[in-house]
């Protein structure tokens, strides 16, 4: 599993080597993810508030740009719930013990 911006690097290659169970770029409310990382930040005091708010402006226009980009590398663009149910799914089916 990995996660993070810079997982759909990974994705073609994986495919290849038969190792890709799934991959999937989170579709969030953009303005949700805004206050969320803006709430977080502030209460973490990692910077200046108004250099959070440019900050979090910043990511919210680029939002768009960043999924396309993911799901060009071969992410399928997807809600949290329906990411959770198909993991749930993978894992019913994944031999244990």
């Amino acid at each position: 599993m990995a996660e993070g911006i810079f997982a759909a690097e990974i994705v073609e290659e994986c495919r290849r080597r038969g190792l890709l169970a799934g991959a999937y770029a989170l579709r969030r409310p953009r303005g949700a993810t805004f206050l969320r990382r803006l709430a977080r930040d502030l209460s973490e005091q990692r910077k200046a508030p108004r250099v959070l708010v440019r900050r979090g402006v910043a990511l919210l226009r680029a939002e768009p740009a960043i999924l396309r980009r993911q799901t060009g590398l071969g992410a399928e663009g997807a809600r949290a719930r329906e990411v959770l149910r198909r993991v749930a799914g993978l894992l019913a089916g994944y031999p244990h013990g």
